[in-house]
């Protein structure tokens, strides 16, 4: 069968060309792709900062929905016309952290969309274990938020935030603005810390808390706003080194920060404020298979206002452009491109 896809370059292109897809594998799916985002990941392969990894001729992409178009000879449990989203983790199932029960963080992980294959194409072979069926009801535009979703639950999981408790999120991109929501979901009282005035807008039409640290002390504000306390739980997701200086000027004795942002360059940390204030510091990196299940509850339950989210959708055909408007102009909280016309 003869596809569409956008195929990556190299030297800031994607080319759309049709290619021949295979069926599925015994133990994989076929999936019709409907939408897929653009992720900041995307945008570090378009910038040529991991050409070394992906190389020039593969299809990326991985936020995305669709539905099932076929299945492999040993699937029985997954059927045609699902609608459906992927886990993109292909686990080696033999290491350590797999034995631990630990595949998401398996020593040998390989990410879909960036090792293999993506979904900026429209049909997609994929692993069956990566697959989860979505509720009926939800629409395919909004489902393509559900990994990065995913991304924030596992963050609010690795946090322990609890109600009532002090949160501040450094960076208010779509990641950090996900972890926002699903913090306060959560029951914190959350604060955002943000550069960008777009985003700092639509933070605070959602309801949250602003500041901008190029104008304001985030973290004397924090302390003044809690009694002195500070925050319970600090979320890094800017992955800039002020906002490393920030987590650990802002967190409360004892309180626990989690880093979510991949930093290019091994930050500076004041480990002296770990030791005198007893500050925990935990590692949050992509999801486990709970943490779709919670995502798409979310969804479900209209916790996010994918409408708003969702900044702009583009075709397949408009690819290249949407990722240089991306990259010239970062207000978008999620753009996202539809794959492919019907799903069926």
């Amino acid at each position: 069968m003869s596809i569409k896809a956008a195929v990556y370059r190299g030297n800031k292109s994607f080319s759309i060309e049709h290619k021949e897809v295979a069926p599925p594998g015994a133990d994989e799916v076929q999936i019709q792709v409907a939408f897929c985002g653009i992720c900041g990941t995307d945008l570090h392969i378009y910038l040529g900062h991991m050409d070394q990894r992906v190389g020039f001729e593969r299809t990326i992409g991985h936020e995305m929905s669709g539905t099932i178009a076929a299945v492999g000879d040993n699937i029985s449990d997954l059927s045609v016309g699902q609608p459906v989203v992927v886990r993109p983790l292909d686990h080696c199932g033999d290491c350590p952290a797999c034995d631990a029960g630990h595949e998401h963080v398996c020593h040998n992980l390989k990410f879909i969309g960036i090792d293999s294959e993506g979904a900026f194409q429209e049909r997609w072979n994929v692993p069956a274990h990566t697959v989860h069926v979505l509720p009926a009801a939800l629409d395919l535009s909004h489902a393509a938020l559900i990994e990065p979703l995913a991304v924030a639950c596992h963050d609010i999981k690795r946090g322990r935030v609890a109600a009532g408790e002090d949160v501040l999120v450094i960076g208010g991109g779509p990641i950090g603005m996900l972890v926002a929501l699903a913090a306060r979901h959560a029951g914190g009282n959350v604060t955002i810390s943000e550069i960008n005035d777009s985003r700092l807008a639509y933070a605070a039409k959602l309801g949250f808390t602003t500041r901008n640290p190029l104008n304001d002390d985030v973290a004397a504000d924090m302390h003044e706003r809690t009694g002195g306390k500070g925050a319970d739980v600090v979320f890094e997701v800017s992955g800039s080194q002020p906002g490393v200086d920030l987590m650990t000027e802002a967190v409360a004795t004892r309180g626990r920060i989690v880093m979510v942002a991949i930093h290019a360059t091994k930050p500076q940390i004041d480990l002296f404020r770990f030791f005198w204030r007893e500050i925990e510091m935990v590692g949050a990196r992509v999801y486990r298979r709970e943490d779709y299940d919670t995502a798409m509850q979310l969804l479900d339950e209209g916790v996010i206002d994918c409408e708003s989210f969702i900044t702009d959708i583009q075709s397949l055909d408009s690819i290249q452009g949407a990722f240089e408007t991306l990259t010239s102009n970062p207000n978008a909280m999620k753009s996202m491109i539809k794959v492919s016309g019907d799903t069926a």
